[in-house]
């Protein structure tokens, strides 16, 4: 009976949990035992495994729709060391295949496990689950966990544009800083569904190119004259006049984002003599059950129904790895990449033909929110009493 281990690693989103459950639901009915990995390579590295008796396993499934990690995650730096000990340890509890859910972290150390594995004529099996908010997963077209990520960004920020507007003879800018570490994707999302032209955001800076200091004030001092407020949206791995990027920290030599929001903000204050608030969107980006997207939670699952598949296909050293049609509209299919091609690809930023031309962008966003725009009347221009909108409102 073939022995299966399962990991989560890294950041969890809001759909991990859907993948997991993908996984253990589709390797139910097969002959297998299938052991859980806690604390992601870490517990690899430790010899955590737990195997899945019903109790366990139904508690997984019913967890599907929790954020978090139900294996717990974290941030491991596996060296050489840690690799050659996990290997060590799938050997000694016969462990025949292994599935992790990560981002580029956990792709590139599958594939070093499974080097090693073969250095040690050990026969293994590796196979990576995609996730990421960021978006910045090669090998595919988008990744679980980034669609409600950027539901949740998009909805946010036309809601702070409507407070804004509201509180504007107080303050009349806000920076709003969203994760994306050096990708722009969750910072570009912001827009999509901006329905007016007074609402936010009115400036978007990606790590992708350098922010254009002369753009941001026109755009701003523009915004402040039409609208009377302006809403500025910042990726976390911007850089401002020729800055490094802002750290909160650094743990185990992986450098934490985040602040760059604060250094805007300033900036604008003292320049343009304007009240200006920074704020950092936070965890709920990756976190908030509320904003999960139909269409992002029912991938997540089936790329772990998928992976299962590949179990007993035969793959190896893939990831398993989503595919647009684009003579259709939204159309998908999973299939396989290999985890060389992975790591090669890299750190995906925007393509240019995205960053140049944002109504493209929103066209390959929009279906994967989930196909629901949230649409408000339009903001009260002059009189609260003027006899336009009674009309049409009343």
């Amino acid at each position: 009976m073939k022995k299966i281990a399962v990991g989560q690693a890294g950041g969890p989103t809001a759909v991990i949990n859907a993948t997991l459950a993908g996984v253990v639901e589709q390797l139910q009915d097969r002959e297998c035992e299938i052991y859980f990995v806690e604390d992601g390579y870490e517990g690899l590295v430790n010899k955590r495994f737990f195997k899945g008796d019903d109790v366990l396993t139904n508690w997984i499934l019913n967890n599907r729709h929790t954020p978090g990690a139900c294996l717990t995650s974290g941030r491991y730096h596996l060296q050489d060391e840690g690799i050659q000990k996990a290997v060590t340890n799938l050997q000694q509890q016969g462990i025949q295949t292994l599935l992790f859910i990560g981002g580029n972290g956990t792709m590139e150390a599958l594939h070093k496990i499974k080097k090693e594995a073969l250095r040690r004529d050990i026969d293994l099996q590796v196979i990576g689950l995609p996730k990421t908010v960021d978006n910045d997963l090669g090998g595919t077209d988008h990744a679980p966990g980034f669609a409600s990520a950027a539901n949740y960004i998009a909805q946010t920020i036309k809601d702070m544009s409507r407070d804004l507007h509201s509180m504007k003879n107080f303050e009349q800018v806000r920076v709003l800083e969203t994760m994306g570490r050096n990708s722009g994707w969750l910072a570009a999302a912001s827009g999509a569904f901006k329905e007016y032209s007074e609402e936010g955001p009115h400036f978007i800076a990606i790590p992708e190119r350098p922010l254009d200091e002369n753009l941001l004030l026109s755009s701003v001092e523009q915004a402040i004259e039409e609208y009377g407020y302006a809403v500025v949206v910042v990726s976390e791995g911007v850089t401002f006049k020729e800055s490094s990027q802002s750290l909160v920290n650094k743990v185990d030599g992986r450098i934490m984002l985040g602040g760059i929001s604060k250094t805007i903000s300033e900036f604008l204050s003292s320049t343009l003599n304007l009240t200006t608030r920074a704020e950092l969107l936070g965890m709920n980006q990756r976190a908030s059950s509320g904003y999960v997207s139909k269409t992002d939670a029912k991938e997540a699952y089936e790329i772990g129904k998928k992976g299962a598949d590949f179990v007993h296909e035969g793959y190896d050293n893939v990831m398993v790895s989503i595919r647009r049609d684009p003579t259709r509209y939204y159309t998908i299919e999973m299939s396989e990449v290999s985890l060389q091609t992975v790591i090669a690809d890299g750190e995906r930023l925007m393509p240019p033909h995205f960053i140049n031309d944002l109504e493209a962008y929103n066209k390959w966003l929009i279906p994967l929110l989930g196909g629901e725009f949230p649409s408000y009347p339009p903001v009260l221009k002059g009189e609260l009493k003027t006899s336009e909108y009674k009309s049409q409102y009343q």
